[in-house]
């Protein structure tokens, strides 16, 4: 925990008054919606976007404005987790099931700054199964691709039912153990008719500070 608080301390850091802040999903990105809440309640004047309804509810409750996607023409900053990240700063995003509107958010932001600890910064994305969304008719068979891309695709399931997206899609997690190249199975992947959006984040990341067990981080 204190690696990520680090991080996630460090990050906020690089806001400033006026910004419009895009506000990630899963539990070190909630660290850094209750520091930015700290800020906030000590005068910091920006306006947030989130990427899923459990952010954006936890940034109402800490007094953090929130406003529609419509009045956005571009986000400052995104702060964001991820599940794992290369040394060529490629991300697996998706563990809580946000990742579409984590990459929209990505995508439309100056800057994504994306916080970890030290454990997460692997040689080679894929020990972490890479969450896929892909849209319920005929999963089946978008299963299928996907299992030809030697990967074992498995539908994620919370309380022995599928697990739905913000977005009413299924998530799939597929089992490839190591990614060697990441970029060209995004497209891959992303070429199936049926897939939503992939987790995998290719050249989006403009900054990653990592945290460690010492409370110190380092930024790449």
């Amino acid at each position: 925990m204190i690696a990520k608080r680090v991080a996630a301390e460090k990050a906020v850091e690089l806001i400033d008054n006026g910004m419009v802040v895009g506000l990630g999903s899963g539990s070190t990105s909630t660290l850094a919606i209750r520091k930015i809440a700290e800020y906030v309640k000590n005068g910091l004047q920006i306006t947030a976007v989130a990427s899923s309804k459990n952010s954006e509810k936890l940034a109402k409750e800490l007094g953090i404005p929130i406003i529609p996607f419509s009045e956005v023409k571009e986000i400052d900053i995104t702060i964001d987790g991820a599940d794992e990240v290369d040394h060529d700063m490629n991300l697996i995003k998706g563990g809580g099931g946000a990742l579409l509107r984590e990459k929209i958010l990505a995508f439309n932001s100056k800057k994504f700054v994306v916080i970890i600890d030290e454990s997460k910064l692997v040689n080679k994305l894929g020990q972490f199964p890479l969450p896929v969304e892909i849209v319920p008719f005929a999963s089946e068979l978008t299963l299928k691709h996907l299992e030809a891309l030697n990967c074992k695709p498995l539908i994620r399931r919370h309380n022995d039912k599928e697990w739905i997206s913000d977005n009413g899609n299924l998530i799939v997690d597929c089992i490839f153990n190591v990614i060697n190249d990441p970029s060209d199975l995004n497209q891959k992947i992303r070429s199936i008719p049926g897939v939503v959006e992939t987790g995998l984040f290719i050249g989006m990341t403009h900054t990653l500070i990592i945290g460690n067990m010492e409370g110190t981080t380092r930024t790449l």
